[in-house]
């Protein structure tokens, strides 16, 4: 069974969802989780504009995404299980590659992760990022879907 679960995670109440679920799976098996989340700063490495430093602006972003990563930290803590967790950098990079790539270092055997389940136009203009994962995976993804999402 799954021993090494990988649930990367942000602010949202479908990413959640998928976090309570992990906690689950890993509860009933024993799995060790790790939490990751993503950050992109190559749409702020620019320098140029007078009014913005680049650099204080990334510093800002992977603040946030400690503050994610802490919350989620304790929603595992409070189920009883323990958890390791890291910021992923991304720069330009797609998302699902750098999280695909982690799960691989860390040697995960289960994804599990939130799908806002966009479709048609939104899709095509937003891409996925779940489905950049379940394409480049080797190992299984639980996708799950926050059905009161839009």
């Amino acid at each position: 069974m799954y021993q090494r679960i990988l649930v990367p995670v942000d602010d949202s109440a479908t990413s959640a969802l998928a976090l309570a679920e992990a906690c689950k799976l890993a509860k009933e098996v024993g799995a060790a989780v790790r939490l990751v989340h993503v950050v992109d700063l190559a749409q702020f490495g620019w320098g140029g504009a007078e009014f913005l430093d680049a650099a204080e602006l990334q510093g800002s972003i992977k603040q946030a995404g400690e503050q994610v990563l802490a919350a989620s930290r304790s929603k595992v803590e409070a189920q009883g299980l323990a958890a390791e967790s890291a910021i992923l950098e991304s720069w330009g990079d797609r998302i699902a590659s750098v999280i695909v790539e982690d799960a691989n270092k860390w040697g995960a055997d289960l994804l599990v992760m939130g799908t806002h389940g966009l479709g048609g136009l939104m899709h095509l203009l937003m891409g996925s990022v779940a489905e950049g994962v379940l394409k480049q995976a080797d190992v299984p993804v639980l996708l799950v879907r926050n059905p009161t999402a839009d």
